[in-house]
């Protein structure tokens, strides 16, 4: 089984995302109050839902809210791995 990581490190996200050909999004329309909406990382051809949004706000958004990035660095076969989840700071830390 791959060893999964978990990141709050903006410059270690990033490289890991672009990467693998990557970028920042938000699901379009789940803007709420806060600011704005689901963050996802797209990795295939545009998508109409995914509306693409710089790193700085990328990041914001992601301290606003406590994340830390979840990742596989490769699958199990060695071939690099685009696994990947936001998991709230506090359930990490619990669990660490």
């Amino acid at each position: 089984m791959a060893e999964a990581k978990t990141t709050t490190n903006h410059d270690e996200i990033r490289q890991w995302v672009e990467a693998r050909g990557g970028r920042p999004t938000v699901v379009e329309g789940t803007e709420g109050k806060d600011g704005e909406g689901l963050l996802r990382i797209d990795f295939a051809e545009p998508d109409d839902k995914l509306q693409p949004i710089d790193w700085d706000t990328f990041f914001k958004t992601f301290d606003d809210r406590d994340l830390a990035f979840l990742h596989q660095d490769k699958t199990a076969g060695g071939k690099p791995s685009r696994f990947f989840k936001f998991v709230r700071r506090d359930a990490e830390t619990q669990r660490g």
